[in-house]
């Protein structure tokens, strides 16, 4: 299979302010959130990434869409370089994150036609393709309310439809059904499948087990910033263990049990 995204040993680091000290209870002033992380993803999957909350699965997809840069390593989307083509990865991706919001004051029709002019999408192909993405996830009845007016899950559906009006081949999806309800999930989830089947990569962090399950043809355990683990779904439930069951072994055995 063709490698289309690799990662080469990442490591980001963050200063933590005396209030964060306090918050998470410890003395450190540096925190290691990506701990030499490497691994790839093939073209025409879907990747799933897989972790408790802090491990450091928002971080990486942050470093692959460029949003942040990485204090060493880097990632090479289709070819192209985090570190030193920023502009060309942007270019070839769709990001979608639930903390990444659009401007309350906007409506999605505006959102739409602004990032694409930013993508420098024809017009007439502009029109067609929100047309279409607009049809699909029932946004065009409420094209002209404004973010902030509408439902969680329809801003969701809006955002996720912005993130891909250039039709990238890779996307990257950041607990794409965080906080939805089960309806929107499923419309989520069944886009995720559909992308794939289009022969599209994608990349999805997660903590839900179903939904890894699901989607994902390989998926990376990831564990305080390290990838412990990373293989397709078929051989990580080898024994017919559930996945979550094969998490839970791994944690216990990487992090020494759990905390109650």
């Amino acid at each position: 299979m063709s490698v289309i995204l690799r990662t080469e040993g990442l490591v980001k680091t963050f200063r933590l302010s005396a209030k964060q000290q306090k918050l998470q209870g410890t003395k450190e002033k540096v925190i290691t959130a990506v701990d030499n992380l490497s691994f790839e993803a093939y073209k025409g999957e879907v990747f799933g990434l897989l972790g408790p909350n802090g491990a450091g699965k928002t971080t990486t997809l942050r470093i692959l869409a460029t949003l942040i840069k990485a204090d060493e390593g880097d990632a090479f989307v289709d070819g192209s370089s985090v570190r030193t083509e920023p502009e060309a990865v942007r270019a070839k991706i769709g990001f979608l994150t639930s903390e990444l919001k659009l401007e309350d004051f906007f409506t999605p029709n505006y959102m739409f036609d602004f990032f694409a002019k930013l993508h420098n999408i024809d017009p007439d192909r502009s029109k067609q393709r929100k047309q279409e993405l607009f049809t699909k996830f029932g946004v065009d009845e409420f094209a002209e309310v404004k973010i902030a007016n509408l439902s969680t899950g329809m801003k969701q559906k809006a955002s996720l439809v912005i993130s891909i009006v250039h039709d990238p081949n890779i996307i990257i999806f950041d607990e794409p059904t965080n906080g939805l309800d089960v309806l929107t999930a499923k419309v989520v989830t069944d886009f995720l499948l559909e992308l794939k089947a289009q022969g599209k990569t994608v990349i999805v962090s997660t903590h839900i087990f179903s939904l890894v399950e699901k989607i994902c043809d390989r998926a990376g355990i990831i564990l305080n910033g390290s990838m412990v683990v990373c293989d397709t779904l078929k051989k990580l439930t080898s024994e017919k263990q559930r996945l979550e069951d094969v998490f839970f072994d791994i944690y216990a055995e990487k992090v020494g049990g759990l905390k109650v």
